[in-house]
Order: structure tokens, then sequence, then C-alpha cells
């Protein structure tokens, strides 16, 4: 089980965006922007299979003589992270707090391990074969940046300045945004998860909040001016598409302050907002277990409970949401 292909799209004046065929964990947009000096990459797919075939991709695209040189990683999950292994000897920018988060995730292997050796009728087990056992990491060896930065770095790519800004604890606590203004565009990574009517996208995950962070992040996305928003999974956008996602964060952010007040447990705040209806159009939708248990957090100061924990809550209560689904009888 595999997935192959992907969309190269042109996003003019050397930059590219690089589009997974499908929706789905794990399954992030990445960068390439070119010059006859050098080249980047913005962030990475999650294992060597997908890597390996943008990076076919981006040489196409390559003049003579120029190779891949730098990769900026946007926050340290593994879906953005993971796939610069297929680039040796690289220089990989991340900020200073990207640093720290890296020692909170599994490695590849442990990762690969727990996927593929969890029990496949539990709950747990299902959710994760479904969903990350397309992925290969068994042979996939631990990465690390090699630059780290705090507030601002700006580079130049023969004419282009790049320009990286390190933002407030939000998606992660590590998160950065990447605005290239000779061609009126930014890469948020996952600070916007997109959808739109055409290509409905997946409901957001925010690991680490608050959610006001999350908005502001993407307020300052829109203060640079940049027409064209790749974020970090889903369509491009343009600044409408952004403005249309902060009012669903505000949507979950006003939901997640009045279940809490209300003394409500933050895995049924979840249920409950799935059960509102106002974006049936996204999937996941159990991932609001963890962006509601983020903003409670951030709330009462409650402790972060264990991933397996967290992964558990979610896959239970997405076999609730397709057992809803299901008509009358049981699926045709």
């Amino acid at each position: 089980m595999s997935i192959t292909g992907g969309d190269v799209v042109d996003l003019g004046r050397d930059l590219h965006a690089w589009l997974p065929p499908k929706r789905g964990w794990g399954l992030a947009n990445c960068g390439l922007l070119v010059s006859p000096r050098g080249a980047l990459w913005i962030d990475t797919p999650y294992d060597p299979v997908l890597a390996g075939q943008f990076l076919a991709e981006s040489t196409k695209l390559l003049p003579d003589g120029v190779s891949i040189d730098r990769v900026i990683v946007t926050h340290a999950n593994g879906d953005h992270f993971w796939g610069a292994g297929v680039l040796p000897d690289v220089e990989i920018i991340a900020t200073r707090e990207a640093r720290d988060h890296i020692h909170y995730e599994p490695t590849p292997k442990q990762q690969h391990a727990l996927v593929n050796g969890s029990d496949p009728a539990s709950p747990l087990g299902d959710y994760l074969g479904r969903h990350f056992g397309l992925f290969d990491w068994s042979q996939t060896e631990p990465v690390q940046p090699t630059t780290y930065f705090t507030g601002e770095l700006e580079l130049t790519l023969g004419e282009y300045p790049v320009r990286i800004s390190a933002l407030p604890s939000a998606h992660t606590t590590g998160d950065l945004m990447v605005h290239l203004p000779a061609q009126s565009a930014v890469f948020s990574g996952d600070i916007i998860f997109s959808s739109t009517a055409r290509q409905p996208g997946d409901h957001p995950i925010h690991w680490a909040g608050p959610l006001s962070n999350v908005i502001a992040a993407c307020e300052q996305v829109l203060a640079t001016g940049a027409e064209t928003i790749v974020p970090g999974h889903g369509p491009v956008l343009d600044r409408a598409g952004v403005r249309d996602h902060i009012g669903y964060l505000e949507y979950v952010q006003e939901r997640a302050h009045a279940f809490h007040a209300a003394g409500v447990p933050a895995p049924e705040a979840a249920r409950r907002v799935i059960g509102e209806g106002r974006h049936p159009e996204l999937g996941l939708p159990e991932r609001l277990v963890v962006t509601i248990g983020s903003e409670y957090r951030q709330l009462d100061g409650s402790e972060l409970p264990g991933v397996l924990q967290v992964m558990t809550e979610m896959a239970v209560l997405a076999q609730e949401v397709e057992q809803a689904r299901e008509p009358a009888g049981g699926a045709e």
C-alpha cells in the first residue's frame, strides 16, 4: 500500500508547490524555489517514497548544475520534516523552538513499529493502520536541523528574498512561516489547513495553541500582503480563503470556551461540535479532540495527556462518527 503522484503547481517566478494526490493524515504541501544559484525546499513529504517523488519532480525544474541545498522546515512534525533524508548534507533551517519539539516526537522507526505492531482489531490499531499504514519509515533515520533561529531570518536565493518568521506557540511550539515577496506568496505551514468548495479539506489539528495564537498567525500571513497562500495541507488559497479559515477557527474557539465554562470534558465537547454540523464538508472531524483539548489546557492549565491516549480518543470518536453516518441496515 503506497501513495503515488502529486501535482506540481507553478506559482510564478520560479516558485512551485507540490500538492499531494489526496487529502488525509500526513499528506503535506511542499514548496520549491529555484534560481541559477541554487534551490530550496519548503517542507518535505512524510516518508522516503513520497520525498523521492517530490525530488524527482523538483529535479526536472532545476537549471543545469543546480541542486537543492536548503530545506526550510515550517515545524517539526514528521510529515513536514522526515523526507529531508533524501537530501544528504542539505542545510535544514528551523526555529529554535522546533529543536525542543523534536524531542517529543517519536522517531520514524518508532512510529513505523507502532503503526505496524498495533492490534488491528482495536480502535487505535485500526485507525493507525488505515491512516498511517501507507507510509514506510522502516529504514528512515532521524534527521536534525542544522540551522536554528529566533525571531526573523532573511535569506536570498539568486534575486529572490526569502523572509522567514518564527511564530508564537500555535500548531506546535516551533512554527514558522515563509514569505516570498517577489512571488507575493506565503507558505504558512500548519497554522492553516485549507478547504474550498471545489476541494474540501480536513479539520485542522493543533497540538499546542492557543487558538488565539493560531488566528493571530493567520492575520500575520495576511499582513504580508501576499496574494497566494500555500497552507500546510489542502488547496492553495487566496486572501479570502484565509479569512474564511479564520472564521472557522473563531467558531471552534467560541464553542470550546463555552463548553469548557459549562464543565463539558474536551472529548465530549468535540462530539458536540461535530454534532452541530457546521462543517460537514471537512474530513477527519475526530481531530477536534486534539484542537479542543489544546484549548482546554490553555484555559485551565491541565497537563498534556499521552499521545497514545489522545490517539485512542480520536480513534474511538472516528468510529462513532462513521457508524452514525451509515444508513439504517448497514453500509451499502
